[in-house]
This record gives structure tokens, C-alpha cells and sequence, in this order.
């Protein structure tokens, strides 16, 4: 095979491949599957979708949008995720936020392994390969070690992931807040006359809501989170550790305050943050261990290990969907014996519309999920061209 027909196949490769990596930057920040529970007691008019939640890579999201009809008055969309966890609880689930816990604090880490692993990939030269599969694992290596064990190291979390942590602890907030005060007498009625008339009226108790209202710029949620961490560790009386602002301290923290949001029940607590919190370390680790691995299948073209630095990306949709089921049979295989109904372990529907009670559930993949697809066929294509390469490669030699 001639120069020119190989050097043809490295370009359409890399353009394939950087394509690909495109398109993880686009899975990250897209919903890849959405859930939503219907029933009678949410008409269509205020639901339209149901009761719908969203999955993204680094956590789980409203659904619901602020429906705008002349019947409805809504100033704000409903906290969706705060409904179907309010739903879930009555039979002993565990709070959405309690699912996949280092799945979604590792997901821009991950992500950025699999880009570094393509770029690899492109690659045909072992010496370049080495070079920027080095770089790149060094410099990921590092970011994840800062984030993970450091001061302040949940600075370097992506805002998506702080926000969804900040929305599952204002759920606790909202559940323990007074009720807000009404007006009446000779005030109520003249903050009445005052607002038919067009002059709006804040009171003293709607001001203070707007100060506790949450930030929309990351220094602001942390700054929140740790607030919230500071509260909890003097109703402890001192036995939580001081804030570090370390990831691992942030989120096994969370993890303890959204399992015991409805069922706090220490002596299952417990056991369930440390293992976690081994389960962390345990998964920085093996990625560090993976990088190793792979940089010395580097060195040469073909051979198992450099063919899994496309390999392990295309499956990308598969992960997901093993991930997503397993923490489904996590859900409704771990019931506590506090939700105010009993009910059997049971698998939730995965794909599909399945019926729990009077309520009907609906599970289906969503645009991230899409493009997870598209980046599959991406670097199939790549992967057989490349083999292809190989092959004329090694007749012409």
C-alpha cells in the first residue's frame, strides 16, 4: 500500500477520533437519561412530562420546566427531584442524591481518561504516543489528586456537580423551614392595597429568603456547602472534623446527610459512609494504576492494550447502561424498614414504562445518550480503518 493511502487513513482517523472527543465535551454537559413517574394526582396540565428527573454524567437534575398558562400560577418550576424523592421514601428509598456517589464526583475525571486514552490512539508513532499519553495522565493524575485530598479541593469539581449538591442539601432546608408568615389586620390589608394598585411589597421575612437564596457562581456554592458543613459540625458537639474543602470530605460528608434526610438511622449510616469512603481511594487508585498500565502498552502499535485505548471508550454507552441498571437494582433492593410502607425488593424499570401503585413509571434514553452512540459508531469506524492501516503496514514491510 502506497504513502499516500496510509498517511489518508491516519488523517481520517484522527479527524474521527478528535470528533469522538468532541463529542464527550457534549455528552458531558447533555441529560443522557430521563425518568419521570405519572399518575392522576398530577394532571397533564401542570405535568406534562409527569414528575421527570434527568441524569447527567456528574449528577441528577430537575426535569420539570415552569409551566406557563393562564390556569397555573407557578413563579418557579417544581423541584422535581425533591417530588419523586418525597414519593420514593414512603416505601424506604434512599433519596435520589444517595445513587452513583462516585460515579458523578469522578465524571469529569473519567471523561478526560477516555480523551486522553483516544488521543493515544490517534497516534501511530509509539515514542509521540508515550509523550502525550504521559502528559496528559501526569497532568490528570495531579488534578484528581488536588481535588480529592486537598484544601479547597472541591474548587476544582466542575459547578454542575456542586450545584446538584447544594439543590439535594436545600431540600433538607426546605423541609425543616418555618412556614412563611401571612399578613393580616390593617397590614395585610394595606400591603393588599398597595400591590393592586402596582407598588410591590417585600416584606422583611420574603428579604431574608432572598438572602438565603441560592448563589448561581461557584466560589458562592461552596461557600454554602461549607456553611452547611460548619451548622452540622456544632450540632455534632465537635466530632466532625474541621473543614478542609476536600473532595472526599465533601462528599462523604453529603452522603451521610442525604441517607439519613428521611431514615437516620446511625448504625446503618455508618457502615454504608466508610465503605464509600474506602470505595473512593480505592477507585483514585486503580485509575492511577490503569494509567501505568496502559502507558507501558504504549510503547508499541497493536497488542491487547493498545487496542483497549479505543476499545474501552466505544463501549462508553454499555457502562452507562450496567452502571444506571445496577444502581436501579441499588435502589430497590436497599430498603429501609422506616419507610411508612413495606413493600418487597423489586427492580425499577430500566427501559421502558413499567407500574409501581397508582403511579406509572417511564424510563428512556435521552439526547446524551444519543450522542454516546454516535460516539461509538465514530470510533468503530476509526478502529477498523486503523486495523486496516496495520494490516497494509505490515505487507509492505
Amino acid at each position: 500500500m502506497t504513502s499516500d493511502a496510509q498517511n489518508k487513513r491516519t488523517l481520517l482517523v484522527a479527524i474521527l477520533t478528535l470528533i469522538g472527543i468532541g463529542l464527550l465535551v457534549a455528552i458531558f454537559y447533555s441529560s443522557v437519561w430521563w425518568v419521570s413517574l405519572t399518575a392522576p394526582n398530577y394532571p397533564k396540565e401542570s405535568f406534562p412530562q409527569g414528575v421527570r428527573i434527568e441524569f447527567h454524567v456528574n449528577g441528577v437534575f430537575n426535569g420539570c420546566t415552569l409551566q406557563k398558562k393562564a390556569e397555573i400560577q407557578e413563579e418557579e418550576a417544581l423541584d422535581c427531584v425533591h417530588e419523586m424523592d418525597t414519593i420514593n421514601h414512603y416505601v424506604g428509598m434512599y433519596p435520589i442524591a444517595a445513587g452513583a456517589p462516585i460515579e458523578r464526583a469522578f465524571g469529569q475525571f473519567l471523561l478526560t481518561f477516555l480523551a486522553i486514552m483516544l488521543l493515544g490512539f490517534i497516534c501511530t508513532k509509539p515514542k509521540i504516543r508515550l509523550a502525550i499519553m504521559g502528559v496528559g495522565f501526569a497532568g490528570l493524575a495531579g488534578w484528581m489528586y488536588l481535588t480529592l485530598f486537598t484544601d479547597n479541593g472541591i474548587a476544582f469539581e466542575n459547578k454542575g456537580y456542586i450545584e446538584s449538591l447544594v439543590t439535594a442539601l436545600d431540600q433538607n432546608a426546605k423541609e425543616n423551614a418555618e412556614d412563611e408568615v401571612e399578613i393580616g389586620g390593617i397590614a395585610g390589608a394595606l400591603k393588599q392595597s398597595l400591590e393592586e394598585s402596582g407598588v410591590e411589597v417585600v416584606l422583611p421575612s420574603q428579604l431574608e429568603k432572598q438572602k438565603r437564596a441560592r448563589p448561581s457562581d461557584k466560589a458562592g456554592l461552596i461557600r454554602q456547602l461549607r456553611e452547611t458543613y460548619e451548622v452540622d459540625r456544632e450540632k455534632s458537639g465537635g466530632r466532625m472534623a474541621p473543614w478542609n474543602g476536600s473532595l472526599l470530605q465533601v462528599m462523604t460528608w453529603h452522603y451521610d446527610k442525604t441517607l439519613g434526610r428521611y431514615f437516620n438511622n446511625r448504625s446503618e449510616i455508618e457502615p454504608m459512609v466508610a465503605k464509600l469512603r474506602t470505595a473512593t481511594v480505592a477507585v483514585f487508585w486503580a485509575l492511577m494504576a490503569a494509567m501505568l498500565l496502559l502507558l507501558w502498552g504504549a510503547r508499541r502499535n497493536g497488542g491487547l492494550l493498545y487496542w483497549l485505548l479505543v476499545l474501552v471508550p466505544m463501549a462508553l454507552p454499555v457502562f452507562f447502561v450496567i452502571d444506571y441498571s445496577a444502581w436501579l437494582w441499588w435502589y430497590g433492593h436497599t430498603l429501609n424498614d422506616m419507610g411508612a410502607f413495606t413493600v418487597k425488593p423489586f427492580m425499577p424499570t430500566v427501559f421502558g414504562n413499567g407500574k409501581v401503585a397508582q403511579f406509572t413509571t417511564h424510563s428512556y434514553p435521552d439526547g446524551g445518550f444519543g450522542l454516546m452512540m454516535v460516539f461509538s459508531l465514530l470510533l468503530a469506524v476509526a478502529a477498523l480503518i486503523r486495523r486496516k492501516q496495520f494490516k497494509g503496514d505490515s505487507r509492505s514491510s
